[in-house]
């Protein structure tokens, strides 16, 4: 059963998250502290608090209706932040006194994790997405907008302090513009930042959707390129694929392997990059064990033996 109200929508079937059941925390307005320039919702003034607001019980009485057993994940999302929710503390406890063995998930731009009582109220999801879109204050501010109390040092301090003491599933985000974060010189940054960061994967994307203001995405071999720019050992993923052309290429056994070292590949990342030749390769490779399948969060990757193995020793 598929449903949109107010408060409750979906569920959709999330290739990165399952079964996502959607929980809408500002259902009547958008309200937000930042208003990016990729934004799908219309433009608006920033907020540093939500006026219209619904009642933690209106939120819990619409989720009890829809929370049956193909439900994977409970998302808090909003037109707007959702963390900007003023009774999310309370929320997340009456969400975890009823979710049985479902994960909950907030999906939040990060701001507001420089505010203790949002810090220690995230600490209580099972996983959390953390969006981080650039190092360099002009270029945050270009992209996202933000509220002018926003400082983004502040928040990439609050970021790395978080995810040394989250104890679940961490994602970070990062969403290209072309010509804003796009540069070699900002990828540098937030290369450096993203060795401070502990946490499950980056999902690394562009704008698939109408944005906001007239601004534009890159291409999915320049995300790939961008990709192959962050240092191997960062879990880099690929998030973008909806507008994606294939540049389905030969590889040899060796090309494979050594690109496979330096960023894994989900099979949808293989479907655009490789040709079919090159398909057959990797299948042999896989035959032989020489690539293995590595399950990351609700993603597999195909990774070299001999990367796996570094890793185990590493983390020994």
């Amino acid at each position: 059963m598929s449903v949109k109200n107010n408060i409750i929508f979906g569920p959709i079937n999330s290739r990165r998250f399952g079964m996502s059941l959607g929980v809408d925390l500002s259902p009547l307005a958008k309200q937000c502290n930042f208003d990016c320039l990729y934004c799908e919702l219309a433009p608006s003034p920033t907020v540093e608090k939500q006026t219209l607001i619904i009642t933690v019980d209106e939120i819990i009485t619409e989720l009890k209706k829809y929370l049956h057993d193909t439900i994977d994940v409970i998302t808090l999302t909003a037109n707007g932040e959702p963390t900007l929710y003023p009774y999310l503390n309370e929320l997340i406890d009456a969400i975890n006194e009823i979710k049985k063995e479902k994960q909950t998930l907030i999906l939040t731009n990060s701001a507001t994790l420089v505010h203790e009582n949002v810090f220690h109220s995230l600490l209580k999801l099972d996983q959390v997405k953390l969006s981080l879109d650039a190092i360099s204050s002009d270029i945050f501010k270009k992209i996202d907008r933000p509220h002018p109390s926003i400082k983004v040092e502040h928040v990439i301090q609050k970021v790395i302090e978080f995810s040394k003491i989250y104890s679940g599933k961490l994602f970070i985000e990062i969403l290209f513009v072309h010509g804003l974060n796009d540069t070699q010189e900002e990828i540098q940054k937030l290369n450096e930042v993203l060795h401070k960061i502990k946490c499950q994967r980056v999902d690394i994307g562009t704008i698939d959707r109408p944005p906001a203001y007239p601004v534009t995405g890159i291409s999915y071999k320049e995300l790939h390129n961008i990709a192959l720019s962050f240092d191997a050992d960062l879990p880099i993923h690929i998030a973008s694929r909806i507008h994606a052309e294939p540049n389905n290429s030969y590889y040899t056994k060796e090309e494979i392997l050594n690109t496979l070292d330096k960023r894994p590949l989900t099979i949808d990342d293989i479907h655009l990059l490789f040709d079919e030749k090159s398909k057959d390769t990797l299948q042999k490779l896989l035959t032989c064990k020489e690539v293995a399948i590595q399950r990351v969060g609700n993603l597999e990757f195909y990774i070299p033996i001999k990367n796996l193995q570094r890793k185990r020793k590493k983390h020994k």
